[in-house]
C-alpha cells in the first residue's frame, strides 16, 4: 500500500477562531493571525494520515493507491463515510472506473476496507505502481467534543508558551490532551 493523498481539504477547522478566542479570553483582533495559525498547527498535529490520531477529524477527501486488487484493500483513515470511486489501469494501461456493483465498504477491528461483493471478481490490472486507486470521504461534519477540547488546550498552551525555551523551565503539553485524544487514536490490531 502506498501513502494516501488528501485531495480535498476540510472546508473548516474543527475549532473556529471565535471558539479559540473565547477559550483564550481574547477580546481583540490583534492576535487573530497568530491564533488561526495555532489552530492549524494543533489540528495538523492530530488530523489526517500524518497526525497522531491517524484519523480524519473533519470531512475531507482522500485517495489511496494500491499495487493491485486484493481481498481487503485497507483504507488508512477512519471514519470513512463513503467510497467515491475505485479506478484501475487495465491490461492495456488505460484507466477505468470500477462499477459500484463490484465492491463494498466494510470495517472490522482493524478499520475500514474495500472488498469485492459476493459473486463478483476483480478485473485484471496492468503491472504498475498505483494500478488501483480508491477515492473516499473520511471524517465527520463536526469534530467530537473531546478532540475540540484537546485542540483548544493545545492552542492555549502554544499561545502562552510562544518560545521553544522559556525562563523558569520548559512546560510540557498538558496531560489532558493525551487523555482526551486517547479514545480516538488508531491502534493496530
Amino acid at each position: 500500500m502506498l501513502a494516501p493523498v488528501r485531495t480535498v481539504a476540510p472546508a473548516s477547522t474543527p475549532v473556529s477562531l471565535v471558539e479559540a478566542k473565547a477559550h483564550l479570553r481574547v477580546d481583540h483582533s490583534d492576535d487573530d493571525t497568530l491564533i488561526t495559525g495555532l489552530i492549524a498547527a494543533a489540528t495538523d498535529h492530530l488530523d489526517g494520515y500524518t497526525g497522531i490520531l491517524g484519523r480524519a477529524i473533519i470531512t475531507q477527501t482522500w485517495r489511496q493507491d494500491f499495487y493491485r486488487f486484493s481481498p481487503q484493500m485497507r483504507l488508512p483513515l477512519h471514519p470513512v463515510a463513503s467510497v467515491s470511486s475505485v479506478t484501475y489501469y487495465d491490461g492495456d494501461n488505460v484507466q477505468q472506473t470500477l462499477s459500484e456493483n463490484i465492491y463494498e465498504l466494510l470495517a472490522d477491528g482493524a478499520g475500514p476496507y474495500i472488498a469485492r461483493k459476493a459473486d463478483q471478481t476483480w478485473p485484471g490490472t496492468k503491472n504498475r505502481e498505483a494500478a488501483v486507486a480508491a477515492t473516499f470521504i473520511a471524517g465527520e461534519a463536526t469534530a467530537p467534543a473531546a478532540i475540540k477540547t484537546a485542540i483548544l488546550l493545545m492552542v492555549a498552551h502554544l499561545y502562552e508558551n510562544r518560545e521553544a525555551v522559556a525562563e523558569g523551565g520548559f512546560e510540557a503539553l498538558p496531560l489532558a490532551v493525551d487523555a482526551l485524544t486517547a479514545p480516538y487514536r488508531r491502534v493496530g490490531v
